[in-house]
């Protein structure tokens, strides 16, 4: 009774444990090949961007701006999704075209000024 009491005790406790480490984009983590829907990209990268935003990153100002441009190219690994967001109240006018990549499945890879 004392050992099936232990073992029920650790197991629950072992199945809390991955929520405990879950950040903010955990919903965004995809597995396996399949091309995520261009709506599910477009909304990692909103969620992206807020917390771009809420740690500094990012000015304020860019909490409202959607998406401008949403493509496939081809990257470094195969096809990626590119996102482009303008934010004309950026005084720094080389800092006003944000872009941000995603892998086909999903899942993030890089937010630049660049394009690169």
């Amino acid at each position: 009774m004392n050992k099936s009491l232990v073992a029920t005790i650790v197991l629950s406790a072992a199945a809390c444990v991955p929520a405990a480490y879950a950040n903010e984009g955990g919903a965004c983590h995809f597995h396996g090949s399949k091309p995520a829907a261009e709506s599910v990209v477009t909304g990692c990268a909103e969620q992206r961007k807020q917390t771009l935003v809420k740690g500094g990153k990012l000015d304020a100002s860019w909490t409202a701006i959607k998406p401008e441009k949403v493509e496939t190219i081809d990257g470094k690994k195969g096809k990626e999704w590119k996102l482009t967001f303008k934010n004309p109240a950026v005084a720094d006018a080389s800092k006003q075209t944000l872009y941000m990549f995603y892998s086909l499945p999903g899942n993030f890879i890089a937010a630049n000024f660049t394009g690169q």
